[in-house]
C-alpha cells in the first residue's frame, strides 16, 4: 500500500516538475484543474503552509466577538478575547474531536462542548470538565488540553491572515511588494475599512484555481465574457476597456491588474469615489506615488496568493444607474478538485457618507453579488473549464499562457514595487501564479 501511495505522488511530482518547466514556454496541463491526487497533494502543501486570509477586524469589533472560517477542511474559529486580542482556534474539543462552536457567528467568553461539556475560554484555555474529579482523579492537567491555537496569526491593514505551518514567513514578507498594492484599497480613510453584512457563500462546481486565476490576471476575458455589459451600458462602451491599463506581478506569486480610462472617454479619477472619500485618501494614503496612481484607476483585480482575491471597480447596477464604485474581497476556499466554496465580502470605508455606502452595496449585489450579472457570466467558464479537465485526453492536453511573452516589456517608469507590464492583457500574473503553486507543490517553498 505505501509503495503505491508513493508511486501516485512520484506521478504527480513528475506531473508537476514538467508543468514548472513548461509554464517558461506559456504552457499548462488543463490536468491540474481537476485532478483527485493534486487536490489531495495541494491541500497539505498549499494551503497547509500558505498565509490564507480569513476575515477582516471589522466583523469582530468587541470582546468575545467570532466568527467560524476555514483553511480547506480545517474549522477555525476566529475570536477577539478579552483583552482585545485576535485568536485563531481549531474548532475541535480535546476530549471527542466534537465541535466546540457551531454557530457561524456569536459573542462568547466561553466555548462548551455539546458532547461531554468541555469549557473553554475564548482564548482557548480548558476551564470546566464536568464530574472532573469523579472521571478523572488528579491525572489531568487542564493547561496541557487547551483549545489549539493556529501556528501563525498576523494582520495587515485590518485583514487577518493564518498559517498552519509553524515555519512559515513573517506575514510582511510573504506580502512582500503586494502590500504596497493592497495600500490603495485598505487605506483611503483614516478610519480604515469596514465590512458590511455576512460574507455571501455559494459553492460551484469548478476548480479553486481558476477564480484565483481569473482575479490574478485576466483582463482579456472582459473583451467576450462581459460583452452583454457593454452592450447594455453597465461597464465603458469600449469593449477592450480592461486592455488600458497595467498588469502587475508582485512577487510571491501575487498580482494584480489595474485599468484606466480607455482613449476619448475620460472616466472620473479615483475610481469614482466621492469627493469626502478622495480628500481623504489623499491625506491616508503612505505615499504621494498612491495617490498618483489611484488618480488614473477604474478598476483594480488582483490575487494575494494562493486564494484571496480583491475586486475594486466603478461599475453601473444596471442601465438606467451611473457607475458607483464598490469593493468585494474573495476567498476561493477549495472543497473539492471540482468544487470551490466562494466567500465574497463587502467593504467600505467606514467613514465615507450613508448614502454612499448604501448605493455601493446595491451596485456590488447587483453585479458581483451571489446573483450578480458578472458573477454568473464568470462562473459559468470556470465550471466549463473544470469539466473538461477531467477526462482521458485532458491528461496530455495543454493550455496556451503566452499572452505578452513575445511584445510585452516591463514598464521603467512605474513608481510601485514589482515587475509591471504597460498593458493589462497580459498573462505574465498567471505564469507566476501556477509557477509559486508548483513550487509549493514540489516543497520548493
Amino acid at each position: 500500500m505505501t509503495l503505491s501511495v508513493d508511486n501516485g505522488i512520484n506521478q504527480i511530482e513528475g506531473l508537476l516538475r514538467q508543468a514548472k518547466q513548461s509554464i517558461d514556454d506559456g504552457r499548462v496541463p488543463v490536468r491540474i484543474y481537476n485532478d483527485p491526487d493534486i487536490f489531495a497533494l495541494e491541500k497539505e502543501r498549499v494551503f497547509g503552509r500558505a498565509y490564507i486570509y480569513l476575515g477582516h477586524e471589522s466583523e469582530i469589533p468587541h470582546p468575545g466577538d467570532y466568527v467560524v472560517r476555514y483553511i480547506a477542511d480545517d474549522h477555525l474559529i476566529v475570536v477577539r478575547d478579552e483583552q482585545g486580542q485576535i485568536r485563531v482556534l481549531f474548532n475541535c474539543c480535546r476530549h471527542r474531536g466534537m465541535q466546540v462552536c457551531r454557530a457561524e457567528m456569536g459573542n462568547a467568553s466561553h466555548f462548551r462542548c455539546p458532547y461531554h461539556g468541555w469549557t473553554y475560554r475564548n482564548t482557548g484555555e480548558l476551564v470546566g470538565v464536568p464530574a472532573g474529579k469523579e472521571a478523572y482523579g488528579d491525572v489531568l492537567d487542564k493547561r496541557a488540553w487547551g483549545l489549539r491555537s493556529v501556528p501563525r496569526v498576523e494582520s495587515y491593514a485590518g485583514m487577518v491572515f493564518a498559517s498552519l505551518d509553524a515555519q512559515a514567513p513573517s506575514l510582511d514578507e510573504y506580502l512582500g511588494g503586494m502590500k504596497w498594492y493592497l495600500d490603495l484599497v485598505t487605506r483611503r480613510s483614516e478610519a480604515g475599512l469596514e465590512v458590511i453584512g455576512a460574507p455571501h457563500r455559494w459553492v460551484m462546481d469548478a476548480n479553486w484555481k481558476l477564480p484565483a486565476d481569473n482575479f490574478v490576471g485576466d483582463a482579456y476575458h472582459t473583451l467576450m465574457t462581459h460583452r452583454s455589459a457593454v452592450e447594455l451600458d453597465l461597464a465603458p462602451r469600449d469593449p477592450k476597456f480592461a486592455m488600458y491599463g497595467v498588469h502587475v506581478h508582485a512577487g510571491n506569486g501575487h498580482g494584480l491588474g489595474m485599468i484606466s480610462s480607455p482613449p476619448g472617454m475620460e472616466l472620473p479619477p479615483f475610481w469614482g469615489y466621492p469627493q469626502e472619500v478622495v480628500e481623504s485618501l489623499q491625506r491616508s494614503y503612505p505615499t504621494p506615488e498612491h495617490v498618483a496612481v489611484a488618480r488614473r484607476i477604474n478598476f483594480l483585480h488582483g490575487t494575494v496568493f494562493p486564494n484571496f482575491s480583491v475586486l475594486n471597480v466603478m461599475i453601473a447596477k444596471d442601465h438606467r444607474s451611473a457607475p458607483t464604485p464598490m469593493l468585494t474581497f474573495r476567498v476561493w476556499r477549495p472543497v473539492g478538485p471540482d468544487r470551490t466554496e466562494v466567500w465574497s465580502w463587502f467593504l467600505v470605508e467606514r467613514d465615507a457618507p450613508a448614502w454612499f455606502k448604501e448605493q455601493s452595496y446595491q451596485t456590488y449585489v447587483h453585479t458581483f453579488g451571489t446573483s450578480g450579472v458578472f458573477e454568473q457570466d464568470d462562473t459559468e467558464n470556470w465550471r466549463g473549464i473544470t469539466r473538461v479537465a477531467k477526462g482521458l485526453m485532458a491528461r496530455d492536453h495543454e493550455l496556451n499562457y503566452q499572452m505578452g511573452m513575445s511584445f510585452l516589456k516591463l514598464d521603467p517608469t512605474w513608481p510601485g514595487p514589482g515587475e509591471a507590464y504597460p498593458l493589462d492583457y497580459a498573462e505574465a500574473n498567471q505564469r507566476a501564479f501556477i509557477r509559486r503553486w508548483c513550487e509549493y507543490m514540489l516543497n520548493e517553498v
